[in-house]
């Protein structure tokens, strides 16, 4: 990882490729914390179970689990539908079910980014094979000028323009997910 100090802001070089800011982590803790309290809330005298999808979901869903004030059990699905690029492939595949049983549970499903809403989309149509008691969508990243499938996303970090991001759980080809804020891809 190259990081640079440009004087204003860190910038990421990758290849020939460029990435600044978009988030900082004092935005995105703060926004997290809000989501936090606002399941606490919705979910108070319940047991929800914290469903994340592996990879890019575990540094939010880790942050979110920490801000939530109940009790709440978790568990992760793996999907694949990018591999190492930064388009999705369009195919979804399932490579970790569940270990909890969520029937007759309420579900919260935990995303890093949602854009075409085909990973949850997909994720729909495995819960149908349960009986949950209500499932949600919180997702820290929305892009909803991409959503090609009608999709619901209960809570939002945040809303982004159509362009790509890594860092805090996003990735580029499985790297920079460490990275504390978010940054895109400089035009």
């Amino acid at each position: 990882m190259d990081e640079m100090r440009d004087g204003t802001r860190d910038v990421i070089k990758i290849g020939n490729e460029t990435f600044v800011p978009m988030l900082t982590e004092e935005q995105i803790q703060k926004r997290v914390k809000e989501l936090g309290e606002q399941i606490s809330e919705d979910y108070r005298g319940k047991l929800p179970v914290i469903i994340g999808i592996l990879n890019g979901s575990f540094l939010f869903m880790a942050d979110l689990v920490k801000n939530v004030s109940i009790n709440c059990e978790m568990d992760f699905y793996k999907l694949s539908s990018y591999g190492d690029e930064k388009i999705s492939s369009g195919n979804v595949k399932l490579l970790k079910e569940l270990n909890a049983d969520i029937n007759d549970r309420h579900v919260i499903i935990v995303e890093d980014i949602v854009d075409t809403g085909l990973s949850i989309s997909y994720i729909e149509k495995l819960m149908a094979t349960f009986s949950p008691a209500s499932m949600k969508v919180a997702s820290l990243l929305v892009k909803p000028k991409c959503l090609k499938y009608d999709v619901k996303i209960d809570y939002i970090g945040f809303e982004i323009e159509d362009q790509f991001v890594l860092g805090y759980g996003l990735d580029y080809a499985q790297k920079y997910r460490n990275l504390r804020s978010i940054y895109v891809l400089s035009e």
